[in-house]
């Protein structure tokens, strides 16, 4: 399975967002962070702000936090919540293109499909943004942002990741 970028980048503001717990943080910020694109990371928070992961305030000394402890936050929830299709395969009795599939009525593989996405978020389900954001994977998360920052200070492009 492959997630989406709006999934990837959902959770990287996550990540961002949980790394900054004491402030609010801009959009503009964690697109900087990432090299990412302000306009799509917008569609982005926006969502992440409707399904209740992010709390945002426009204006002057607005930003976005968490809405609720990065415990209380599971991986599996937002990958769910971001992604608008979890099929490994069009096991349906008529494929996308409009043609049936000549498995349709007999087929296993629907099952053991369904059993390994079910066994994927399962273990994405057992993690919490909290329980990713160790006092050890701050720091180095810390550090590697104030790398790119000073890289970006210099003209350079922050390392690809």
């Amino acid at each position: 399975m492959r997630m989406t970028l709006h999934t990837d980048y959902a959770l990287r503001t996550l990540f961002y967002v949980g790394l900054h717990t004491d402030r609010r943080v801009s959009i503009r910020e964690v697109a900087n962070a990432y090299g990412i694109s302000e306009n799509h990371l917008v569609k982005v928070i926006h969502k992440l702000g409707r399904g209740g992961f992010i709390q945002t305030m426009r204006g002057r000394g607005g930003g976005m936090t968490l809405a609720r402890a990065a415990d209380e936050i599971r991986i599996g929830d937002v990958v769910r919540y971001t992604e608008e299709d979890m099929t490994l395969v069009a096991c349906e009795p008529t494929t996308p293109d409009g043609q049936a599939c000549v498995l349709a009525r007999q087929c296993s593989l629907r099952g053991l499909l369904g059993q390994a996405i079910a066994a994927f978020m399962a273990v994405l389900d057992g993690a919490t943004l909290g329980s990713l954001l160790t006092d050890e994977e701050c720091i180095v998360l810390r550090q590697i942002f104030a790398m790119a920052e000073v890289g970006e200070a210099k003209g350079a492009l922050p390392p690809a990741q």
